[in-house]
């Protein structure tokens, strides 16, 4: 039983919310914009938060979209 909970907050606290992020539509770039100061493109950068901080990250991804989709 135990193990099945491991792999069951692996697979849908990690992998999933990683996998939205990594396929969304509007989570910009892989590649980092010219000049930026960052070497890590915006869609690499939530996968990184979404992977350090697997729920909350997730929905910090899904905030700043509805945010970005809210504003013209």
């Amino acid at each position: 039983m135990d193990q099945l909970i491991a792999w069951t907050i692996l697979f849908f606290g990690i992998l999933l919310p990683a996998a939205h992020v990594a396929f969304a539509p509007g989570g910009g770039g892989w590649k980092a914009e010219p000049g930026a100061r960052c070497p890590f493109g915006p869609r690499l950068g939530w996968i990184i938060i979404v992977t350090l901080l697997p729920f909350a990250g997730w929905l910090m991804f899904v905030a700043a979209r509805r945010r970005r989709r809210r504003t013209p």
